[in-house]
């Protein structure tokens, strides 16, 4: 299916965090990579997810969400800094996760819902950003989350510690690796206010 068939159909838009890695795509160790994501629209059969690499069509994932559990399918359509996955799971477990759906929709539509799970978090609205390095060079980067003194990032880039680099305009150093990307922390505390804008202020690379 398109993303343009998927977006006529019923989904739920709505936004969690999660991780994923695409086969074969592989780290300098020979590992499976491991990048951050979010979803942007999802039903019981496929999902619209933002990532910092897309992929290509055909290609298999297998992703983690906190409130959907693993979730395994096939790429079928791309889009600039994101994809649409065909979901791959039983008739059981899809019965399942459309109840998880379905809650999490009510949810949204009350806030005053209760949710002991959530944590809170400074999340932008617009996941994707570019990331400077200090040689100039430029490359899309995903924005997992941040606050006023750092960010954490997830890229096709494995950064050394106290690397300096900026993100978006904000300029600061690596300062911690973590299985789906990278910490950065800024050289100088931002205003809350402006920090969305910062960071996206720069388009990333196609």
């Amino acid at each position: 299916m398109s993303i343009a068939q998927f977006r006529d159909e019923p989904a739920v838009n709505i936004a969690v965090a999660g991780n994923y890695k695409l086969a074969n795509w592989l780290d300098s160790r020979g590992k499976l990579r491991t990048y951050a994501c979010r979803t942007a629209r999802v039903s019981p059969y496929r999902m619209m997810v933002a990532v910092p690499v897309v992929g290509k069509i055909g290609h298999r994932i297998t992703s983690y969400f906190r409130d959907f559990g693993q979730l395994d399918g096939v790429i079928s359509d791309t889009t600039a800094g994101g994809f649409l996955c065909e979901l791959e799971m039983t008739a059981a477990r899809r019965e399942k996760f459309a109840s998880q759906l379905a809650w999490l929709e009510t949810r949204k539509k009350d806030p005053g819902i209760p949710d002991a799970r959530a944590d809170a978090r400074f999340i932008p609205a617009n996941p994707h950003a570019a990331l400077t390095l200090a040689d100039g060079t430029t490359q899309r980067c995903f924005v997992i989350d941040m606050s006023v003194s750092g960010v954490s990032v997830s890229a096709d880039l494995e950064p050394e510690l106290a690397l300096p680099l900026a993100i978006g305009a904000c300029v600061g150093r690596v300062v911690r690796h973590f299985d789906d990307g990278f910490a950065v922390k800024f050289v100088e505390p931002q205003n809350r206010d402006d920090l969305e804008r910062l960071i996206a202020c720069f388009a990333p690379p196609a």
